[in-house]
């Protein structure tokens, strides 16, 4: 067996030295999966990856429900990113029985999309900082989440999984003075997020154990298929919202954050900056948005779409998820499959952990944005 390994280690009796590693299912370092890690001393040989262990059967289960009654049980595979899950979902149904959405519910959408974006980052955040001994990264995050869950709150009556968006548009239109209280905590939010750079980014303990580890290339990013962060930190500039804008996204003026260096340190980074990015698309929702209208096109009891299938994705906080959907003329689908970021970019986690120290392991691991819930849907 040919291992590449750190200059200075003997190499005879290599297969002795090995040691093999289950980190999970059940452990802080690896949330709902497990790694098989080989290591010799304190460098990682190889890593295999085992997700599956919560898996829920999502897609089985669309197949046994008509179109309206899958929204709910869809969102579960990420619960805190509910609304960019049901998006993709809702495009490709309203395309097969050719329903035009409300411009109203479009912004409302986007709008709903963009905090729930913000709601999983932070918690996506708040999980980098207890990987790295960062506490104070943890609380933080945390805490500024609720404002942004209270919003969503009020907007779609439910706090976690909204089912929000429904074929044709969205459940319910928000309050009167939903407006001017988003805007103001979008506001206080974006001055808080800017916080984050002090105390987090610009520490040394983040910086030491990111900095030049798990470094992804250009090439390496396109060829294994990565997607969202993952790719965008490596230097590839490729955002759905631009790329291929769905609802009112092209009336919007997109910013796609990209970083080169392609490691864990500009993993970590690029969710940060599409906070920001969310605010500021959030404030031009809000300006542009009209004032009033309908919210949603009422369908018929058991809507049938027609002998066709469709493929609709969207720019999730994991990245690009896609659902495909096939219809055969009844109230149920014949075929729902998603194509999710996280499963999409758990294939470059053995290259990047090879070689590795194991210290490293879970700041390489959690950058790549991997929810295994997600991954196991």
């Amino acid at each position: 067996m040919t291992t590449q390994l750190p200059p200075g280690l003997q190499l005879e009796k290599l297969n002795e030295r090995i040691m093999t590693l289950n980190v999970g299912p059940q452990h802080p370092g690896s949330g709902h999966m497990r790694l098989v890690i080989k290591v010799d001393g304190d460098y990682i040989v190889s890593c295999d990856p085992d997700p599956g262990y919560v898996h829920r059967g999502e897609e089985k289960m669309a197949e046994y429900r008509n179109y309206i009654q899958n929204i709910p049980h869809l969102e579960r595979p990420v619960i805190h990113d509910s609304c960019n899950v049901l998006y993709p979902y809702c495009l490709g149904v309203e395309e097969l029985l050719g329903v035009e959405v409300p411009e109203r519910a479009q912004y409302l959408r986007v709008i709903a999309s963009e905090l729930n974006r913000c709601v999983y980052i932070q918690y996506w955040l708040a999980i980098y900082g207890i990987f790295l001994g960062h506490s104070t990264m943890f609380m933080w995050p945390a805490g500024d989440r609720e404002l942004f869950i209270d919003l969503l709150e009020k907007m779609t009556g439910a706090r976690v999984t909204h089912a929000f968006f429904v074929p044709g548009g969205i459940r319910n239109d928000v309050p009167a003075n939903f407006e001017d209280m988003c805007l103001k905590r979008v506001n206080y939010f974006e001055k808080r997020i800017k916080e984050y750079a002090a105390i987090f980014y610009d520490n040394p303990i983040l910086i030491s154990r990111t900095r030049g580890a798990g470094v992804l290339s250009r090439d390496d990013a396109i060829r294994l298929g990565t997607t969202g962060s993952t790719l965008r930190a490596s230097g590839v500039d490729f955002d759905l919202r631009k790329k291929e804008p769905y609802d009112v996204y092209s009336e919007l003026d997109v910013h796609s954050n990209v970083l080169k260096d392609g490691d864990s340190y500009a993993r970590s980074k690029i969710p940060w900056l599409d906070m920001l990015e969310s605010c500021n698309i959030i404030r031009q929702a809000l300006q542009k948005m009209p004032k009033s209208g309908s919210v949603r096109v009422k369908l018929k009891p058991n809507p049938k779409g027609g002998n066709d299938e469709v493929y609709k994705r969207v720019e999730s906080g994991r990245g690009s998820l896609g659902c495909y959907i096939v219809s055969r003329s009844k109230p149920e689908p014949y075929r729902v499959k998603m194509s999710v970021g996280s499963f999409r970019n758990l294939i470059c986690m053995p290259y990047l952990l090879k070689g590795e120290k194991l210290g490293n392991m879970p700041a390489v691991y959690w950058s790549l944005n991997y929810w295994p819930v997600e991954a196991d849907r």
